[in-house]
């Protein structure tokens, strides 16, 4: 298929994307670094190119119920938001896939606050990570405009909803060589949207958001889950026909160079792009290193991890949220949890960076794979959870910082706050 190559962050790709895909609603309210989407697909608005309904609306809360009762009525209604726009939609997330309403959301990375920061950290999308929505996250600029169309087909064929997300900053401002496809291309792919209901079809009526007390509510979340147990064969088909018609094949996951790999770094989002030129320059060493890139992050392909994973004698995570669980960030938890029952179990470290947009180096995932090497040789483990690219006390930043080891009389040996 022929393609235009244009140079485009991925804020404006993704309004390409909702401009090609047309939605019949978009309600949305700005927020940094995310306003840029809408801010560009409104002018599309103005300039009669869609044919969409866009609601300005007082706050994130609101833009998502306008999208809930847009979905509800019976059409296809899209939003984007970032940090504590995420946060603010809270209530209205659970609410949307409880609803099971295939609303379609671009979420830019950033930190939420406090501190105020409006650099990437991937805590927002992890704050919501269990609120019942599918999940994508996108290592470049193409990939958050093929995963925005993509998401379209996922989320109508699995009745959730779905957010695409990129790296604030890193992606959403950042110029890269994309490939767009045709208007009728990306218009033949979604095809047309055919609700299971519609409020508005008064022939056959329906009950949303009814008070759901004992006596069915359990069986309605079992439903919900199941809906979220089998989207994975959804995302994997719907990825297959995007392979078809637009050549680039999607997956749950990507495996980068991992067939004979002993170690394996395991990364989401923009970092998988950083850590593969690392595995290359390693490769080129001798070192058996390789990188498993996490696409669709919920709901987690356990099987898929366990199978990438099941030759390599040790493992890093590479967390950007911290996860205040007191034992490593979220990923760290969830691939523990996915290797509990699979019959081997390799040591897993954690490795939580990028906090508040601070850059990740190759030097840095260097150190990372090294560690692994050395685990590996040695059957010693640094420490269980380090922060990379951490200021040391004097103000320089190090390579790696240990979490000190717990003991009892930890509290007189405080010091003050270097900062």
């Amino acid at each position: 298929m022929e393609t235009q190559i244009v140079a485009m962050t991925s804020n404006e790709a993704e309004a390409e994307a909702m401009r090609q895909i047309n939605p019949e609603v978009v309600a949305a309210y700005p927020i940094t670094p995310q306003t840029e989407i809408v801010q560009i697909f409104s002018g599309f608005v103005a300039d009669g190119l869609v044919d969409t309904e866009l609601i300005r609306v007082e706050s994130e809360h609101s833009a998502m119920s306008a999208c809930i009762g847009a979905a509800a009525a019976g059409v296809r209604a899209m939003t984007a938001t970032s940090s504590q726009g995420l946060a603010l939609m809270w209530e209205m997330l659970y609410i949307a896939a409880s609803l099971r309403l295939p609303i379609v959301m671009a979420v830019v990375n950033r930190a939420l606050s406090g501190n105020i920061n409006i650099h990437c950290d991937h805590s927002d999308t992890m704050g919501a990570r269990d609120c019942g929505w599918i999940q994508i996250y996108s290592e470049n600029v193409q990939e958050a405009y093929d995963n925005l169309i993509q998401a379209v087909p996922i989320a109508e064929g699995t009745r959730l909803p779905v957010m695409v997300t990129t790296d604030g900053f890193i992606l959403s401002h950042a110029m890269e060589r994309v490939h767009l496809y045709p208007d009728e291309a990306v218009q033949e792919f979604i095809g047309e949207y055919e609700p299971a209901y519609s409020l508005l079809d008064v022939d056959h009526p329906i009950t949303v958001g009814p008070l759901d007390l004992t006596d069915y509510y359990f069986e309605h979340k079992r439903s919900q889950a199941e809906a979220m147990r089998e989207s994975p064969a959804v995302i994997q088909a719907v990825g297959e026909e995007f392979a078809a018609k637009f050549g680039t094949r999607y997956d749950l996951l990507e495996p980068y160079r991992l067939e004979d790999a002993q170690v394996a770094v395991v990364a989401m989002g923009s970092t998988a792009g950083t850590a593969k030129a690392v595995v290359n320059a390693l490769r080129a060493e001798g070192q058996p290193v390789g990188l498993l890139k996490i696409r669709v992050f919920r709901p987690l392909p356990r099987r898929e991890i366990v199978q990438s994973l099941q030759k390599v004698k040790a493992i890093a995570v590479m967390d950007r949220a911290e996860g205040f669980s007191g034992f490593g960030g979220p990923l760290l938890n969830d691939l523990r949890a996915v290797f509990y029952t699979a019959p081997v179990h390799p040591p897993i470290v954690d490795y939580i960076y990028g906090l508040g947009g601070r850059d990740v180096t190759t030097d840095q995932i260097r150190q990372v794979f090294e560690d692994l090497l050395t685990l590996v040789q040695t059957g010693e483990m640094v420490t269980e959870v380090s922060y990379l690219g951490l200021r040391s006390p004097e103000g320089g930043l190090v390579s790696r910082a240990e979490v000190p080891p717990l003991t009892l009389n930890r509290r007189k040996e405080r010091k003050p706050c270097p900062v």
